[in-house]
C-alpha cells in the first residue's frame, strides 16, 4: 500500500517522534469531516436526555383520591354534588384538598348532621383504586397501575432501575468498544436501544416495563459513552475543548425537545415512541460514520485507518499532505504496544490507578448531584413543563461561558470549582422556607447549572485522561461515593493542550504541561 522509497524512509526518520494528534492537524482536526461526523451523531444523542429524564414526565403522581364512586348509586347520595361527595367520602388534609390515600369506612355517617361519634370518622385505605386529575397529564405510569399510596415506591423504582441498567450497560459497552471498535457497538447500541424502548411503550405489566426499562438504560449506556469518545478522537488537540462542549450541546436541545414533546404528548406510551423516533434516523445515518483511526491505529489496523484518514483530507480539502501523513501512520503501527488490555488495566499501574479511582469517585459526584437536581422538577413549586424549560434553557449560555473558561483555565479548577458550587446551591437551598418558590427555584437553577458544567467537564476529562486502548472503559466508571469529590478532583493532572495518550505506558512516563498562554506546541502531553 505505501512505497519504501528513500524519501519515505527520509520522513519516517523526521517524524519517528510525532504523534497521531500532530498527524490529525496536518489534515485539518476541524474541519467538514468533524462537523460532519458531530452532525450524524446529533440525532442519537438527543434521545439520551429525553430518555434518562422521561420519568419527570412518564412517571409523574398527578392529584388523586379514593374511588368513590359508590356514592353515584342513587338514594340520598344521588343528588349530592361532586364537592359534597369528597366532603362526605374523603377526608380532608390540613391544606383542605381531599386525602390522597384514604376514604372514610362509612360514608353514609358523615351525611347526618350534628353526630362526631369515633364509628363516623373512622377512615381506611381505598378499596376500589383512585380517580385521577387528567388535567395535566392524559395518562402516566402511575394510572396505568396505580403507583400511589402504598405502591408509590414501585413509580420511583422505575427510575432506579433503568439507570441500574445504564450503569451495568457502560462498562459493558465500553469494554466491547474498546475491543471490537466504536463504530460497530454505536449500531448495536442504535438497535438495541430503539427495541427495548419501543417494548417498554407496548408493556402489558408492570413488571414487563421495568424489565425493558433495565434493558433501554442497557442500551443506551452505549450511545452516552461510545459518542462522545469517538467525536474527541477525530478533533485535534486545539479544538478539543471545543469538541466536548459542542456535542454536550446535543443534551440541551435534547431537553428543549423533551419539554415541547412532553408538553404535546401526554399519553405515557405515545411519548416514549416520540422520544425514541430520532433513533431511526441515527440507524439510517450510521453508514456514514467513521471508526475511530485513532483506535484502529492502537489495534494494529494500519490499513482501515489510512482509509479514514484518508476520507477525512478529502473531506477537508488537505489531501496533498497525505504524502506526509502516510509513512507516518506506518511508524505509528511499528510503535503499536502488541497487547490486549482489559478493566484490570486501570488499576494496575500507579499513576492509572490514581487517577481511576479519583475518576470513579468525581464520576460519582457528578451524576449524583445532576440527576438528583434533574429529577427534581416537581420540587421547586413551578409548572414541571416551565422548569424543566428553565433547567434546559441555563445550560446553553453556561456551556458558552464553560467553553472560554476551560480554554483559558483549564479542566481541573473547572471541575472542582463547579462541583463545590454545586454542593453550596444545594446546601443553601435547604434553609429556604417552604413556599419561597421563586427563591427556591432561583437557586435551583444555579446548581442546576453548576452541576451541568461538571458533567460537561469530566465527560471531555475523562476522555483526556485515559489512553485509548482503555478510553471506553474508563468512562464507563461509576464507582465509590460521593462525599469529597470535589476536592478529591484536585488530585487529577491538567490535560489542558495536552496529547491524548496512546498507552498506559505513556501515563507512567513523567510530563510536562505547557504553562497557561503558552502558544500552542503539538508535542505538549499531561503533567502527572
Amino acid at each position: 500500500m505505501w512505497s519504501d522509497d528513500s524519501k519515505s524512509c527520509c520522513l519516517l526518520s523526521a517524524h519517528s517522534k510525532m504523534k497521531f494528534d500532530s498527524l490529525l492537524t496536518e489534515i485539518n482536526g476541524f474541519g467538514k469531516f468533524q462537523t460532519q461526523l458531530v452532525v450524524i451523531q446529533l440525532f442519537s444523542r438527543i434521545t439520551l436526555p429525553c430518555h434518562f429524564l422521561l420519568n419527570n414526565f412518564m412517571a409523574a403522581v398527578p392529584s388523586h383520591h379514593c374511588n368513590i364512586s359508590a356514592l353515584d348509586d342513587g338514594g340520598r347520595f344521588g343528588n349530592l354534588t361532586q364537592d359534597q361527595k369528597l366532603a362526605v367520602g374523603i377526608p380532608a388534609e390540613q391544606d383542605g384538598t381531599p386525602s390522597s390515600c384514604l376514604m372514610f369506612s362509612n360514608p353514609r355517617y358523615q351525611l347526618l348532621s350534628g353526630s362526631n361519634s369515633s364509628e363516623e370518622t373512622l377512615t381506611a385505605q381505598c378499596q376500589k383504586g383512585w380517580v385521577y386529575d387528567n388535567s395535566t397529564f392524559k395518562s402516566t405510569l402511575v394510572t396505568e397501575w396505580d403507583l400511589v399510596c402504598s405502591r408509590k415506591g414501585m413509580n420511583k423504582a422505575t427510575a432506579t432501575i433503568f439507570f441500574i441498567g445504564l450503569m451495568v450497560g457502560a462498562p459493558i459497552f465500553g469494554f466491547l468498544s474498546d475491543r471490537f471498535g466504536r463504530r460497530p457497538l454505536l449500531l448495536v447500541s442504535y438497535l438495541l436501544s430503539m427495541t427495548f424502548a419501543v417494548l417498554s411503550a407496548f408493556s402489558t405489566s408492570y413488571v414487563m416495563f421495568v424489565i425493558m426499562r433495565f434493558f433501554t438504560g442497557f442500551s443506551l449506556a452505549g450511545i452516552s459513552i461510545i459518542s462522545i469518545v469517538l467525536n474527541v478522537e477525530w478533533f485535534d488537540i486545539k479544538h478539543r475543548t471545543f469538541s466536548g462542549i459542542i456535542i454536550s450541546l446535543d443534551w440541551t436541545l435534547g431537553n428543549w425537545i423533551l419539554t415541547g414533546i412532553a408538553y404535546c404528548v401526554t399519553e405515557w406510551r405515545m411519548l416514549i415512541l416520540a422520544v425514541t423516533s430520532p433513533l431511526i434516523v441515527s440507524i439510517i445515518t450510521w453508514r456514514w460514520l467513521p471508526e475511530s483511526a485513532r483506535w484502529l491505529l492502537a489495534n494494529g489496523n494500519a490499513d482501515a485507518a489510512h482509509e479514514y484518514l484518508m476520507q477525512c483530507a478529502e473531506m477537508n480539502k488537505r489531501t496533498k499532505n497525505m504524502d506526509t501523513v502516510t509513512p507516518r501512520v506506518r511508524l505509528i503501527l511499528s510503535e503499536t504496544v502488541n497487547k490486549k488490555y482489559t478493566f484490570l488495566d486501570l488499576f494496575k499501574t500507579p499513576n492509572m490507578r490514581k487517577i481511576s479511582i479519583c475518576s470513579g469517585i468525581v464520576w460519582y459526584g457528578v451524576a449524583f448531584t445532576y440527576y438528583g437536581i434533574s429529577l427534581n422538577i416537581s420540587g421547586f413549586g413551578v409548572n414541571p413543563y416551565l422548569t424543566q424549560f428553565i433547567f434546559a434553557f441555563i445550560e446553553l449560555p453556561m456551556k458558552i461561558g464553560l467553553y472560554f473558561y476551560l480554554e483559558r483555565v483549564g479542566r481541573k479548577p473547572g471541575e472542582v470549582s463547579a462541583l463545590l458550587l454545586t454542593g453550596l446551591c444545594l446546601f443553601i437551598n435547604m434553609f429556604v422556607p417552604k413556599g419561597q418558590w421563586v427563591a427556591s427555584t432561583v437557586i435551583g437553577v444555579i446548581g442546576k447549572a453548576m452541576s451541568e458544567a461538571s458533567f460537561t467537564i469530566v465527560f471531555l476529562y475523562t476522555t483526556e485522561l485515559f489512553p485509548t486502548v482503555v478510553r471506553q472503559n474508563a468512562l464507563a466508571i461509576y464507582c465509590a461515593v460521593a462525599v469529597g469529590s470535589g476536592l478529591v478532583a484536585y488530585l487529577l493532572p491538567e490535560t489542558l493542550h495536552a496529547q491524548l495518550p496512546q498507552y498506559i505506558e505513556e501515563i507512567e512516563k513523567p510530563r510536562k504541561s505547557p504553562p497557561n498562554n503558552t502558544v500552542f506546541d503539538s508535542q505538549s502531553s499531561i503533567k502527572y
